[in-house]
Order: structure tokens, then sequence, then C-alpha cells
């Protein structure tokens, strides 16, 4: 593994450390080159209490990989979270 994969992973995992400690909620946000996903995770990291993408049927119609499909995909995450009753988040940005 190189070193800079190497530091990218332990700060990844210093970062989840941090929330799991702080019992906070995270907001993990993938971006792959054609959808973008967004999950919602407990403070304990067992559990998915919300989550969107451009692959959902609200979502699936327009484009999927633009800043638009990002703000529709953070709005029916957020939707969803509060619905789960999640009122704030930690944003895991994965290292």
């Amino acid at each position: 593994m190189s070193v800079k994969k190497e530091t990218r992973l332990r700060r990844a995992r210093k970062a989840r450390l941090k929330m799991h400690e702080l019992q906070a909620v995270r907001l993990c946000v993938y971006r792959s080159s054609q959808h973008m996903y967004a999950q919602v995770i407990s403070a304990d990291g067992g559990k998915v209490l919300a989550s969107a993408s451009t692959l959902d049927k609200e979502l699936r119609d327009a484009a999927t990989g633009n800043v638009d499909a990002a703000k529709k995909v953070g709005q029916l995450v957020a939707e969803r979270a509060k619905v789960a009753g999640v009122t704030q988040v930690a944003f895991d940005r994965s290292g």
C-alpha cells in the first residue's frame, strides 16, 4: 500500500473514531462517475437511518452527476433524516 493511501486511511479512521467517541450521527456521501449516494448512519455505526441517491425513483429521470442532482439528493436525504428524528449530523468525508 502506498504511503499516500495509508495516511488517508489513518486520517479517515481517526475521524470516524472521534465521531464514535462523540456519539455523532454521520453523513456519508459517495460520488461515482455517474451517480451520487448519501447515507445518514447512526452514532454506533450499525444502522443506516436515512439514505438517498440519484438512483431513487424521484431523481432517476433528471441528470445524475451534476450540481443540481447533488442538491436534490441533499434535500431528499435531509427530509428522510428529519422523518427519522435526526436534527444534526457530522460530515464523514471518508478520509
